[in-house]
């Protein structure tokens, strides 16, 4: 699952993605569910503390794509120097840089995954 981020000034919140030998793309934040996860949603705010340092308030489901769940909310804070996780202490995993995109910028940008880029840029842009 992952969450499609509005923050306070109206941005997409996203995580650019640079890797070694590839060009730099961006992901929405989330990931799988684990145990002790009550439900998607408690399993993507859990995702979002870990990859975001930040609490956010999901509001409603957005896209179901391929068995992956795309959630719309928001959020107000984070903290990159808060994030838990292995990947963010292996160099070879390239960067995980937080970024705000405004949604009118989305077009400019390597989203992924595209279809759903797709549908934010014409649900979110008009």
């Amino acid at each position: 699952m992952r969450a499609i981020l509005r923050t306070p000034g109206g941005h997409l919140l996203t995580i650019k993605r640079v890797r070694p030998g590839r060009a730099p793309y961006w992901v929405l934040p989330g990931g799988g569910v684990e145990p002790g996860d009550g439900s998607l949603e408690e399993a993507l705010l859990r995702e979002v503390r870990e990859e975001l340092g930040g609490a956010a308030v999901i509001d409603s489901l957005f896209h179901v794509a391929d068995r992956e769940h795309f959630y719309l909310g928001r959020i107000h804070a984070w903290d990159p120097t808060l994030r838990t996780g292995p990947e963010f202490a292996d160099p070879a995993r390239g960067e995980y840089l937080v970024e705000e995109i405004p949604v009118s910028r989305l077009a400019e940008i390597d989203l992924k995954p595209e279809a759903v880029a797709r549908l934010l840029a014409a649900r979110l842009i008009g």
